[in-house]
């Protein structure tokens, strides 16, 4: 019991946890717009977790604006930088790193789709995993300006928060300890990452 006591009497509080968390979920989230390889989504989902659990009011709901923000001013970031590369001579290293995460298949898609959908199909690019690089690709060779760019990411940004938002929501909901929601969470955004992809292999294998 006393061991139990010290443990619990170094833990954070909630107000530290929130001190914390909420720039720190800030600055991954953006980080992982800018560049594509940190899970965000898994992010969203564990910070959700642990809002569920806290006592604060509003905690769900700073989550949800300080994700969606970060990820749209992330966005808007890389895409300043893409136009900025598209109009110089040598391009930039940051449209070099959009170009190498776009295959020629899936920007092809994304033209498509932007062409006959217009601004609905950002929702849908980051709401599917991967999905976000091409189209926003597609968008700078269409020659977007900012602002268009941006009036059409908003909805995308709200959206994607709100999805992993939910599964964190569930994770949380269902096991009674913070870490078994988080692990529940994660687990369920990986599976969810991984599927289109795992279901454009199988396509490839039978049409071989």
């Amino acid at each position: 019991m006393i061991r139990l006591a010290a443990v619990v009497s170094v833990l954070p509080t909630e107000s530290t946890q929130r001190a914390i968390g909420y720039p720190s979920l800030f600055l991954l989230v953006l980080l992982g717009a800018l560049l594509p390889v940190i899970p965000t989504g898994a992010l969203v989902s564990s910070a959700a977790v642990v809002a569920v659990h806290q006592t604060a009011p509003f905690s769900l709901a700073l989550v949800f604006v300080t994700a969606s923000l970060a990820a749209f001013l992330g966005d808007a970031a890389l895409y300043w930088l893409g136009r900025r590369g598209m109009g110089s001579k040598n391009g930039s290293r940051w449209l070099g790193a959009i170009r190498a995460r776009a295959p020629e298949d899936r920007l092809a898609q994304a033209q498509e789709k932007l062409a006959e959908h217009n601004v609905a199909v950002l929702v849908l690019s980051r709401l599917v995993p991967a999905g976000r690089i091409p189209v926003m690709l597609a968008c700078l060779m269409a020659e977007w300006p900012l602002g268009r760019f941006a009036r059409g990411n908003l909805p995308a940004c709200l959206a994607w928060a709100a999805t992993y938002q939910v599964i964190g929501i569930l994770g949380g909901s269902l096991f009674p300890r913070p870490w078994e929601g988080v692990v529940a969470a994660v687990a369920l955004t990986v599976l969810v990452s991984a599927a289109p992809s795992v279901w454009r292999r199988a396509r490839r294998a039978v049409k071989a």
